[in-house]
């Protein structure tokens, strides 16, 4: 049953089109930190260690969000490796096993390209798709963003 909240199908299929690549995203971002979290390495390994850790329990929840919403607009979130390769923006590195500053590094660019997208899908759900709910559940999942990577910044710096 398509719900009646004030949206057309269309528009709450092009929602729905819009969260699928940003769950994908947050599966593989989630996967990437974990990863990290496994393989760190070094001086400051148990800080580096808890800092992933509290990162990709963070994104966890976001990537439980995303899937409620694409259900909530009436739609099926994807949940299988093959569509979150399929649909990710994000680069993944199989066999390797970065340095502490590269795996920063690399988390960081990998926020920063998500918060490029969701400033675009904010635009495109407003402005494209009146649907104003899922503009400002992606502004609140981009804020968390932009605090993991200027933590990320700082660390860098």
């Amino acid at each position: 049953m398509t719900p009646d909240i004030g949206i057309t199908s269309k528009h709450l299929h092009k929602s729905i089109v819009i969260l699928s690549p940003i769950l994908a995203d947050e599966m593989v971002l989630y996967i990437k930190t974990r990863k990290f979290h496994w393989n760190v390495c070094g001086e400051s390994f148990m800080e580096h260690h808890k800092l992933f850790e509290s990162q990709y329990t963070e994104i966890e929840e976001t990537i439980d969000a995303v899937a409620e919403r694409i259900s909530k607009l009436g739609g099926k979130p994807i949940g299988t490796i093959k569509e979150f390769s399929d649909l990710t923006r994000l680069k993944e590195m199989p066999d390797v096993y970065p340095a502490q500053k590269e795996m920063l590094k690399e988390l960081l660019l990998d926020h920063e390209t998500i918060i490029i997208q969701l400033r675009k899908d904010i635009e495109s759900c407003t402005e494209k798709h009146k649907d104003v709910g899922t503009a400002d559940f992606l502004t609140g999942v981009m804020e968390q963003h932009e605090t993991t990577a200027w933590k990320l910044r700082r660390y860098l710096n």
